[in-house]
């Protein structure tokens, strides 16, 4: 009797193992919206949370930089053309001997899935976001509610390029002039785990000048649920900071 009951517990194990690498196959690899600046049109998989974390280090000039650790972009999916968004930061400013630090405003916000690609029709979702002026520390707190968005676009070129590219809005919380946000990048797959990516982007105020800059990276599949990245880049305008590092470490499970 014993006999039976474990080869029937063994035969349940195999078939559950079966069914769960057969789900595993089909879920495609992570898609995270770092460590580029273009975020990615890609809805989180339905029940499943991703977290994507990353240090950040900018020399703005020669008496100015930033640490941001950890900066923080949780993500849910809904269903299969809508995800909840979640961003948190932790700020450490040095500006001319002045140090400060805490947390900056949280934003939450979602991103919905508008045109599958098609042709000439580029897969596009739009994402939106709000920052919340009180929920962050006394020195980063805005005095308004601010908010940005972004209809973010992608065009496979091949198995393995892609071209992106984002245009968009965002509010300071200060004044009621936006400042408009481009991107543009190409991604390339080197391997089936190590992938590159170059990108021209900006911010283009309504009134100040705008700020044009250029960044890489590279990104590493640990396996479909985890992913590691690296990134740097450089201004190109006279008011850009001098150039950027980043370290980032993303992965999603399912509730």
């Amino acid at each position: 009797m014993l006999i039976k009951i474990n080869k029937t517990i063994l035969l349940f194990f195999f078939l559950f193992l079966i069914q769960y690498g057969s789900f595993a196959q089909e879920l495609p690899s992570i898609q995270t919206d770092r460590p580029d600046q273009t975020e990615c049109p890609f809805i989180v998989p339905i029940h499943y949370f991703q977290l994507e974390n990353g240090f950040t280090y900018e020399k703005k000039n020669t008496e100015s930089s930033q640490i941001v650790t950890p900066t923080i972009l949780t993500r849910f999916g809904i269903n299969d053309h809508f995800e909840l968004r979640l961003i948190t930061e932790y700020s450490i400013e040095d500006d001319f001997s002045n140090n400060i630090s805490g947390i900056n405003p949280i934003l939450i916000g979602l991103k919905t899935r508008l045109f599958e690609e098609k042709g000439l029709i580029p897969l596009t979702s739009f994402i939106g976001h709000i920052v919340i002026p009180k929920a962050g520390s006394k020195n980063f707190q805005t005095l308004y509610y601010a908010p940005e968005f972004r209809f973010t676009m992608q065009h496979t070129l091949s198995k393995k390029q892609s071209l992106s590219y984002n245009f968009g809005a965002e509010w300071n919380g200060e004044t009621a002039e936006p400042t408009f946000i481009y991107t543009l990048t190409s991604g390339y797959s080197l391997t089936g785990k190590i992938g590159c990516y170059i990108e021209f982007y900006g911010f283009v105020p309504q009134i100040e000048k705008p700020d044009h800059r250029l960044d890489a990276g590279f990104t590493y599949l640990f396996n479909p649920n985890h992913q590691f990245d690296i990134s740097g880049g450089f201004g190109l305008s006279k008011i850009s900071p001098e150039y950027y590092l980043a370290l980032g470490y993303s992965f999603r499970f399912k509730i």
